[in-house]
């Protein structure tokens, strides 16, 4: 199987999947491969953080041409996955010379596909982008092309938790890596200073209690095919329930914008983590430390690109209130904005 992943997550991920139990893992750029079974394959759709998709290579051949492509494709038994009535969808990503337009791959594929179908049934199976029974996946790089059934369906950040998020929402997986990527393992405290809708917060709850992140989706892409064994579903997901654990130590988020507070309470509240996370309006720069234990800070301020802010007097207050207001603290944040990281004025010691 292959998991794909953020550029940079690449060693989480190995991790994830290693503590998982997977077999023969091998870190790749934006994903990872390896082995395992159908069960597996649903796990990994349950509790992975940092992928965003676990796909189901069925075929890889070298391909010259169009003619080619089509007759590989063709050969595939399309018809242990679908039968006439079973609707695909087809996405292609393309990294070669030789093919240019992945629309044009979809459209061979999906020609051969039907066309095999047909020859089977007498029928031709249909597209249907929105809600296929099959997602077909097509990676050609330079002649090597790979084939894969898409097991997850829509994006794993995609947690289901979410109904409600603000302007420049932090993705789930993006979040989840971010609280990883800083050693954060539910040992202290953790605040997120300006929360927005509270993704980092529940995230981090998800971590500290090693909850899977995607308990809560209303359906995976494996759920439509024809080996679907929702028995083996049920059970490795009351395996994964089964080894939560308690969380002693407060997270706790702020925002300064009173809309930002109820959306990432009414989050927290769908995701089931109110007696692990507080939230409150208030405003970082007017706050201070309540005791004197060590706390993990992360955040994601503002960086000047899809929310208009004076960047220098911003990043300035962010270092002024740590300094001043958060000693025996870490803190971690995510910028784009170099420039503006000089005027926190506090020497970081680790950059990624």
């Amino acid at each position: 199987m292959v998991a794909k992943t953020l550029f940079g997550f690449e060693d989480l991920l190995v991790k994830e999947l290693t503590q998982l139990g997977a077999q023969r893992v091998k870190k790749g750029v934006r994903n990872v491969t390896f082995f395992g079974d159908t069960g597996f394959m649903y796990k990994c759709n349950l509790a992975l953080r940092t992928a965003i998709k676990i796909l189901k290579p069925i075929a890889s051949f070298k391909v010259i041409n169009e003619k080619d492509l089509y007759d590989k494709i063709y050969k595939i038994k399309w018809e242990n996955y679908i039968d006439q009535t079973s609707t695909i969808a087809i996405n292609s990503t393309v990294h070669s010379n030789k093919f240019t337009h992945s629309q044009y791959i979809s459209l061979k594929a999906k020609d051969a596909i039907v066309d095999r179908i047909r020859s089977i049934s007498g029928e031709r199976p249909s597209v249907d982008l929105k809600f296929p029974d099959l997602k077909i996946n097509i990676h050609i790089d330079k002649l090597f092309c790979n084939v894969s059934l898409d097991s997850s369906g829509e994006s794993l950040h995609k947690r289901g938790y979410k109904t409600a998020t603000n302007i420049a929402p932090i993705n789930e997986v993006l979040a989840a890596g971010l609280v990883m990527l800083s050693g954060w393992d539910g040992q202290s405290d953790l605040l997120d200073p300006m929360c927005g809708s509270g993704t980092i917060l529940i995230e981090a709850a998800m971590i500290a209690c090693n909850i899977p992140p995607n308990l809560m989706r209303n359906e995976f892409a494996f759920e439509k095919w024809k080996d679907w064994d929702v028995d083996l579903f049920e059970k490795i997901e009351n395996s994964l329930l089964d080894k939560t654990r308690d969380f002693h130590y407060n997270i706790y988020g702020i925002d300064k914008a009173p809309s930002a507070v109820s959306k990432a309470k009414d989050n927290v509240k769908n995701a089931n983590l109110e007696s692990f996370i507080s939230i409150r309006h208030d405003d970082f720069f007017k706050t201070s430390k309540s005791s004197n234990d060590f706390l993990q800070i992360i955040f994601n301020p503002p960086y000047g690109e899809r929310l208009e802010i004076n960047m220098e007097n911003l990043y300035a207050d962010i270092g002024n209130t740590l300094k001043r207001n958060y000693s025996n603290s870490t803190a971690w944040f995510i910028t784009s904005n170099n420039e503006a990281l000089k005027f926190v004025g506090l020497r970081p010691s680790k950059k990624k």
